[in-house]
């Protein structure tokens, strides 16, 4: 395939295409950099055609609960009460900005992720 910019959804499908075909191809060889273009070719295209949005505030702190395995309470020690890991996560109380700095320090969920209006 010749490498050029992707600026059609034709072009997209195309590229995406001949991405399978050539998908296993060894690093360093002619099919493996063509690979490796047009992965960064594609994802550029996807970057400003299919933008994917930070999640939503509260999501993020289930979904990072959920991978650590940790029950409410444990979030309640986090936050201090058992009821405001409650309202939190049933979307009744917002997240202040002392909550949201122990929870970007203790489970890592970045804080333009928590900040957001909801």
């Amino acid at each position: 395939m010749r490498l050029k910019p992707i600026r059609t959804e034709e072009d997209y499908d195309k590229a995406l295409a001949r991405l399978e075909d050539i998908f296993e191809a060894e690093p360093g060889t002619k099919e493996g950099d063509e690979l490796e273009i047009l992965a960064m070719l594609i994802e550029d295209y996807e970057d400003k055609h299919y933008p994917i949005g930070p999640p939503h505030p509260i999501e993020a702190i289930k979904f990072r609960m959920e991978q650590m395995g940790m029950k409410q309470q444990d979030l309640a020690k986090i936050l201090g009460h058992k009821s405001r890991a409650s309202e939190i996560l049933n979307k009744k109380r917002k997240l202040t900005l002392e909550m949201i700095r122990k929870l970007n320090k203790e489970l890592k969920i970045p804080t333009e992720v928590l900040v957001q209006e909801y």
